[in-house]
């Protein structure tokens, strides 16, 4: 296939993009800009390399939505299998409720709360690893144009891993392995989103950036619907008389995670080019690294200024949409009453508005600027959060509706955060700025955590925590409204 079409006259006053010629092969040209921006420019890409990009997206998601959020630890590693078989009686009847006063001091209720509180500790640790190392291994690969390979080789580690949770077994002793496994594989993840993010100037031009982004956080939100969607399948189907005893069920479903991961990456391994090295960054040694990386955070915050406050105010209300996520499957099941098979169609429904929101709102970005699209996309988050908290008397139909309307602002914010930040970050360095954005975020990663468990102290019921994770939003909201961006970098 020959190589797209250079742009015209470059000299001059730049004119609309051309139409596609009548006939031109499907993946000719996703588009074509009219203006360089700072770290992008206007050369169209191959539709083909788009969507290999996007599939990096799609394939990591299992492990996010099946792993993290809805099955395998969920359900799973901080659950009666991995308690002491006398403690695991104590609740044989399956009729102990945790969340009632007369249950929560019972030797099964505390166990399960040890589960919880070690796996936290655990992924706290993982966080710190992220902390210390997602900054420096972006600003590496800066310097050596090693984006791609970083993002490979840190997938190959998150399939591997997912492979090994095969091995923990339903039993206390291997609960340590597995969530050591999971914590681990969120680092790998995390490194490899770090170098993924950071090559989104490489797929996209200016006036594509927003649709690019949101085709990847929508194709991931939908490949999290198949995955939970199959799951679904083979329970509804008793696994098809398969014995599913000793944890059997959610060790193969992490395999097939892991085979999932391996299969939808590939496009991304042969389609999308390695990024190229950045001649005006020097190399330097993996602890002189951290040196460089106080001088460029000073630099930023001089020369650069509104980079350095969006990353600022982006790690805050991010932390309020992770908590969306984090904590919506316990509001569902503990406030309004939901089983294990409606969370998890909870989960897919949420998943599909995200998927398709997220895409729909990827063109809004383009035209209406990121900033509009993250500050509408927070307003809808806030009032619809309190709309479930105020009227929450309504059940189970209130809830629904409040989280397919935040859902479908979820996805729009942060696609269009990753897309404002790849156009206000400095040329050269993409990498490490999207590793200070992973940091910022990890570091701000305890407030919703935070005042979830704080609301609920103070007024002894659950729902009370959608009051902590609304504050977070509208701290984020706030922080973000005065931080100034020239018209191009915000999508115009």
């Amino acid at each position: 296939m020959s190589s797209p079409e250079p742009g015209a006259d470059e000299s001059s006053t730049p004119s609309p993009p051309a139409a596609p010629t009548p006939g031109a092969p499907a993946d000719h040209v996703l588009s074509t800009a009219a203006l360089n921006t700072d770290g992008l420019d206007d050369t169209p890409v191959p539709r083909r390399r788009v969507f290999a990009w996007a599939l990096w997206d799609w394939a990591t998601q299992p492990f996010n939505s099946v792993i993290l959020t809805f099955v395998f630890v969920s359900l799973y590693l901080v659950s009666d299998a991995f308690l002491p078989a006398d403690v695991a009686e104590q609740n044989a009847n399956g009729d102990m409720a945790c969340s009632s006063a007369a249950d929560a001091g019972t030797a099964y209720c505390g166990a399960l709360a040890d589960l919880s509180e070690w796996y936290g500790w655990v992924t706290f640790a993982a966080g710190i690893l992220i902390l210390l190392l997602a900054p420096v291994l972006g600003q590496r690969a800066d310097a050596a144009g090693t984006k791609k390979r970083w993002v490979v080789g840190a997938t190959a580690v998150l399939a591997l891993l997912q492979f090994a949770l095969f091995f923990v077994y339903s039993e206390p002793q291997f609960f340590w392995l597995g969530a050591i496994l999971v914590a681990l594989g969120s680092v790998s993840s995390e490194i490899a989103g770090v170098n993924y993010n950071a090559m989104l100037v490489q797929v996209s031009t200016p006036k594509t950036i927003g649709r690019v982004s949101g085709l990847g956080w929508g194709m991931g939100y939908i490949g999290g619907i198949l995955a939970l969607a199959l799951v679904v399948v083979l329970n509804t189907f008793d696994w098809f008389g398969l014995d599913v005893s000793d944890g059997l069920a959610y060790r193969l479903i992490a395999v097939g995670a892991a085979v999932w991961t391996v299969l939808f990456a590939l496009p991304f391994v042969f389609l999308v080019p390695e990024s190229p090295a950045d001649p005006g960054r020097r190399k330097v040694g993996f602890f002189e690294g951290y040196v460089v990386l106080v001088h460029d955070i000073v630099a930023l915050f001089r020369e650069h200024r509104p980079t350095f406050w969006f990353l600022i105010a982006s790690a805050v209300y991010r932390d309020g949409l992770a908590g969306v996520f984090a904590f919506g499957g316990v509001l569902a099941a503990v406030s309004f009453g939901f089983s294990a098979t409606e969370v998890i169609a909870f989960g897919i429904a949420l998943n599909l508005v995200a998927g398709v929101s997220t895409i729909i709102a990827g063109r809004l970005d383009d035209r209406f600027g990121a900033r509009a699209v993250i500050i509408t996309a927070l307003t809808i988050l806030i009032v619809s959060a309190l709309f479930v908290f105020f009227l929450r008397e309504g059940g189970k139909p209130v809830f629904w509706v409040g989280g397919i309307i935040l859902s479908a602002a979820v996805g729009p914010a942060q696609a269009s955060s990753r897309s404002l930040l790849a156009r206000v970050t400095p040329t050269g360095m993409q990498g490490e700025v999207f590793g200070l954005y992973a940091t910022t975020g990890r570091v701000m990663s305890f407030l919703s955590p935070l005042l979830w468990a704080t609301f609920i102290a103070a007024f002894g019921a659950t729902h009370y925590g959608i009051l902590g994770i609304v504050i977070v939003l509208l701290v984020g909201l706030l922080l973000l409204l005065p931080v100034k961006l020239r018209p191009k970098d915000i999508g115009r």
